[in-house]
């Protein structure tokens, strides 16, 4: 029965998650650690952690991910597990593969139309929003500790993520050297 809630879980992200795989994350936690409760928010973090390295698709990357975590953690066996992120892969993939193939020739027609104009002018500040919602979602106290709890880790965390937003904002710095200079930096100070 789990297969089937993972299949309408990710279809539903696919086909309402506009703004590519960052703005779909809010709607992935949403759903698995709030609503399903398949796993913990930790455990999303870490989940999007290993989808941002992994090559591929940060969306795509998080549904393999969540499919295999939620089956595995509700008992299932590795091999069952492995059909659990097929099934939300391929269900977060599929509203995509059909919209694309019914309005590629009408969007190539009505592209400079008044209407579609407008309605990715509509869209457009949906998809930051959905962003945003993405990049606070996981702003937690499993993510950053806090000061009462550990102020060493809040206060490194903190500083991680400012460096991290300066320098891929304002400097420039690839976000993979980012993600890399942040993982040794984390092992140092954190470990």
């Amino acid at each position: 029965m789990i297969y089937l809630y993972l299949f309408i879980t990710f279809f539903e992200i696919g086909l309402f998650g506009f703004g590519g795989g960052y703005g779909m994350l809010s709607l992935i936690q949403g759903e698995v650690v709030h609503h399903w409760g398949w796993m913990t928010t930790s455990e999303f973090t870490d989940i999007v952690a290993i989808s941002q390295m992994t090559p591929g698709p940060i969306g795509i990357n998080s549904a393999t991910y969540c499919g295999y975590t939620a089956v595995k953690n509700a008992g299932y066996s590795a091999p069952m597990a492995v059909l659990g992120s097929a099934t939300a892969t391929f269900a977060l993939v599929l509203p995509s593969l059909i919209l694309m193939i019914l309005i590629s020739k009408m969007f190539m027609k009505y592209m400079h139309t008044h209407t579609v104009q407008s309605v990715f002018k509509g869209l457009r500040p949906a998809v930051v929003g959905l962003l945003a919602a993405a990049a606070l979602l996981l702003m937690t106290p499993e993510n950053f500790s806090t000061p009462s709890a550990s102020p060493w880790q809040f206060w490194i965390s903190v500083f991680l993520f400012s460096a991290t937003f300066y320098g891929t904002m304002f400097m420039k710095i690839n976000p993979i050297r980012m993600i890399c200079y942040c993982a040794v930096a984390g092992l140092l100070l954190l470990y």
